[in-house]
């Protein structure tokens, strides 16, 4: 199950980088610039076909993939009369729009699978069945059994347990009619919350312990969270970005050193891979709780891994949108002075940059993979 979980996550990174250059495709096509090639993976050619303009196919190396579209840099060779289709030509607008598609789409991946947990998978929340009932409590008193489901409190139906609850705990004592459903049996029971210290606060409680399981939930619900949990990556992503140098010492000690790795600390494909294998191999999991786990984490480094494309650094998209906005500046301070619009930039100039950064992602992704190798981080599943 564990080999099948890897699997897994190795086809669903495969989509989400199809995804992504699909989104420098189709805007780049709405634009009329020129697409050579759209390739899954690097290296050597293993399967093609030509469609319109375009070669479509997959190479040797299943580690990304690549929407080529013509003229990048002004010094780039287009095709005798497709001069005016070149990237570099169009406005600024129209390049942030066809360099920000991947990212964007990766946004819009990561919310529809957040949607599809919430729907149709669920997620785990506190249910209203009960699985035990605490001795000598107002649940026993009052002939409460595991097993139970309530339905109603006080005549409102049940729908969110964690919000439902309060009725119980702020009742001050007063009756509570509860509506149980006992093997299909509708059954109501007139019973008082009595005053517990639980953790050292005063609560009314009946007496009862919840199961806990997956939960769908509604269609309107369901856009609501995922919007919630879509902004929460976000941030938490951008925070991470953030603190990523202050994390290469550790990742230094845990792959030169030997040192224990931190489960918050950077993780690589290879560890993320494994992390998915472990939450699908996992025999404490039920079937769909592995599921809602697997979708969670490919959602989650989805919206990673768009952040992450928009950093304003060479060779990643972000830096192609610095290069543009950047042009669009220039452009508007040429304007103010009654001077003709710059030429583009020609990002082949700043090759010695963008291959120091290359250098430094490399060697970062470098480090990853071995201290995912050997040291690897293991979640308690």
């Amino acid at each position: 199950m564990e080999l099948l979980g890897i699997l897994a996550f190795v086809v669903a990174l495969l989509f989400s980088v199809m995804v992504h250059e699909f989104g420098h495709y189709i805007t780049a096509r709405k634009f009329g610039m020129r697409v050579s090639e759209f390739f899954l993976g690097f290296g050597k050619r293993i399967w093609s076909f030509q469609r319109g303009e375009t070669e479509f196919g997959l190479k040797a190396i299943p580690a990304g993939g690549y929407c080529k579209i013509e003229g990048m840099a002004p010094n780039d060779e287009m095709p005798e009369g497709e001069e005016g289709r070149a990237f570099y030509k169009a406005s600024s607008a129209k390049k942030l729009i066809v360099l920000g598609a991947g990212s964007f789409l990766h946004f819009v991946l990561g919310f529809l699978l957040l949607f599809l947990l919430f729907v149709g998978i669920g997620t785990n929340q506190v249910l209203p069945v009960i699985s035990e009932v605490v001795s000598n409590s107002a649940a026993q008193a009052a002939g409460i059994q595991p097993g139970d489901e309530i339905v109603a409190i006080n005549g409102k139906k049940v729908t969110e347990w964690y919000k439902d609850v309060e009725a119980i705990r702020q009742s001050q004592g007063a009756e509570l009619t509860l509506d149980l459903n006992r093997d299909g049996e509708l059954l109501t029971i007139v019973t008082n919350a009595r005053l517990t210290d639980v953790d050292g606060t005063k609560r009314y409680v009946l007496g009862i312990i919840n199961d806990v399981g997956l939960k769908r939930s509604s269609v309107l619900l369901s856009v609501k969270n995922s919007a919630i949990v879509t902004k929460s990556f976000l941030t938490e992503s951008v925070k991470s970005l953030a603190k990523l140098p202050e994390k290469i010492p550790a990742l230094w000690g845990a792959t030169i050193r030997g040192e224990e790795r931190d489960a918050n600390g950077l993780v690589g494909v290879v560890g993320v891979a494994r992390v998915s294998g472990q939450a699908v191999g996992s025999d404490k999991l039920t079937p769909m709780e592995r599921l809602a786990t697997f979708v969670l984490i490919v959602a989650s480094l989805n919206i990673f891994v768009g952040i992450f494309n928009l950093l304003p650094i060479l060779p990643l998209d972000g830096g192609h949108m610095a290069v543009a906005i950047a042009d669009e500046i220039r452009a508007f301070f040429a304007r103010l002075r009654g001077r003709p619009r710059p030429a583009p930039i020609d990002v082949t100039v700043l090759t010695p940059i963008t291959m120091v950064v290359f250098v430094v992602l490399a060697t970062l992704t470098l480090l990853l993979l071995v201290a995912d190798v050997i040291n690897p981080v293991t979640l308690n599943l």
